[in-house]
């Protein structure tokens, strides 16, 4: 642990002189007072309290944020290190690969939920100062917090095997983006192709609540509008969140993030100095 421990601290002070994490807390302080604000004016047409409508929008927001984040602070985790010439000295240290990816990802992991913290807590103190029966949304914003750094854990791991497939920051860089457009944009965009060439058939009734948990960004999504009393604020995803039960969108964010560091110790066990 003191080795992990190490690594974690050396991680988290190159963040800091790279400036990560205030573009971190930045970006996520500035897109959930933009959302909070936008989203709040639904309150009185859902009949929820201000605060779990406000969860409903930053849910939408971390969907696209938090993975963006995670994959631009892990590209070049390992493909760095190569690049740098760094990683031979790295593995002459009392410290095996596994343990490297540890570190990382506790410092990586530690600056996201700094700023998943700093975004979520300014968007519920706006809606606390201007509701206060939206003390009855903390459950749900509690939820969305831990969730977020679940999530965020997932894709960090997808890019510390992206930065070690790649070998090189220009590569991972490339790989990075696209794994993001794959799983977040354009996934979601050939489900619904799917069910509207479906049309109510086999694939909607069957296969398409699983193809929701096996992208962690879906899962992500499912679990916090299923759980949240705002569903109604994001009306093409609420039904499906209502007829996937909460234990399975729950146990495809738990072992995501297990998958994805076990898959970035697969591929950085066959980097060679």
């Amino acid at each position: 642990m003191s080795r992990i421990l190490a690594t974690s601290g050396t991680e988290f002070r190159i963040a800091l002189r790279n400036r990560w994490v205030a573009i971190s807390i930045l970006l996520m302080a500035l897109f959930s007072v933009v959302l909070s604000a936008a989203g709040s004016s639904a309150t009185g047409t859902i009949g929820a309290d201000r605060l779990s409508v406000v969860v409903a929008s930053l849910t939408s927001l971390a969907v696209y944020l938090v993975p963006l984040v995670a994959l631009l602070m892990s590209f070049d985790a390992i493909a760095g290190e190569v690049e740098r010439g760094t990683l031979p000295l790295l593995l002459t240290y009392p410290v095996s690969r596994p343990e490297i990816l540890l570190g990382k990802l506790l410092a990586h992991l530690a600056i996201l939920t700094l700023a998943v913290a700093v975004g979520y807590g300014i968007a519920a103190a706006a809606a606390l100062l201007l509701d206060a029966e939206a003390v009855a949304g903390l459950p749900a914003l509690w939820r969305l917090l831990w969730s977020s750094v679940l999530l965020g854990a997932t894709f960090l791991g997808v890019g510390y095997a992206a930065s070690a497939l790649a070998r090189r920051p220009s590569g991972a860089a490339g790989l990075a983006i696209g794994i993001w457009l794959g799983l977040i944009v354009l996934y979601d965009l050939g489900l619904l192709a799917a069910v509207v060439a479906d049309d109510g058939g086999l694939f909607t009734t069957k296969v398409f609540p699983l193809a929701l948990l096996a992208n962690p960004a879906d899962a992500f999504r499912l679990y916090n509008l299923a759980a949240s009393q705002a569903t109604a604020a994001a009306a093409g995803v609420a039904g499906a969140a209502n007829t996937i039960p909460l234990w399975a969108s729950l146990a495809s964010i738990l072992l995501w993030p297990v998958a994805a560091l076990a898959l970035a110790t697969a591929a950085f066990r066959k980097v060679t100095p």
